[in-house]
């Protein structure tokens, strides 16, 4: 199972004014400098949860169909199912009705059961299904708690911005980041 990012999110969960005022900062001379280490935290922060803090598109490639009805969906929370793609073994594809489907979106992870599972005929990547995810298109749908834990990241990344290369972000997590996104983490046995 992979799962790739269609489109970039079209906002930040944190503005960079927002940022800047949390940071200090007057004067705009660090503005790009910012804008990176806010793009680095949510990435980090979404690496670690599974999460999609802004709402946009992802496709999950699926070898085949797991033995159960439910399709997990690790990244979330998914909003919408646009589209399933089956491939036959001549790589042709074939839409799958999306008529009479469940989808738990909230669920950790988001769980989907179609009522039509057409067999792959392609080994690997057999199955694509595009979805959307995300809390909202602004930060203002953004929990409070994961906003907080990127600012003190963002702080942290920005005082050492000297001794690390923007492109070696994050180099680390500030004390307190892990207690406040404990709570978003997927647990695995």
């Amino acid at each position: 199972m992979t799962i790739a990012e269609l489109m970039p999110p079209a906002a930040e969960p944190i503005a960079l004014a927002a940022a800047k005022a949390h940071l200090r900062l007057d004067t705009s001379d660090e503005d790009e400098l910012v804008s990176d280490l806010l793009r680095s935290a949510r990435t980090h922060l979404e690496r670690e949860t599974g999460l999609a803090l802004i709402s946009r598109s992802f496709r999950l490639y699926l070898d085949r169909w797991p033995d159960g009805r439910v399709i997990q969906i690790a990244r979330g929370p998914v909003q919408t199912i646009e589209n399933v793609t089956v491939y036959d073994g001549n790589g042709m594809p074939l839409d799958v009705a999306l008529t009479g489907f469940v989808l738990d979106g909230t669920a950790r992870p988001a769980r989907l059961v179609l009522a039509d599972r057409p067999a792959p005929g392609q080994a690997a990547n057999g199955i694509e299904i595009d979805f959307t995810a995300g809390f909202g298109d602004s930060g203002v749908d953004v929990p409070d708690t994961l906003k907080r834990a990127m600012l003190i990241h963002v702080a942290l990344m920005f005082e050492l911005r000297g001794a690390v290369d923007r492109g070696e972000q994050p180099a680390g997590v500030p004390a307190g980041y892990d207690r406040l996104v404990a709570p978003w983490r997927l647990r695995r046995l």
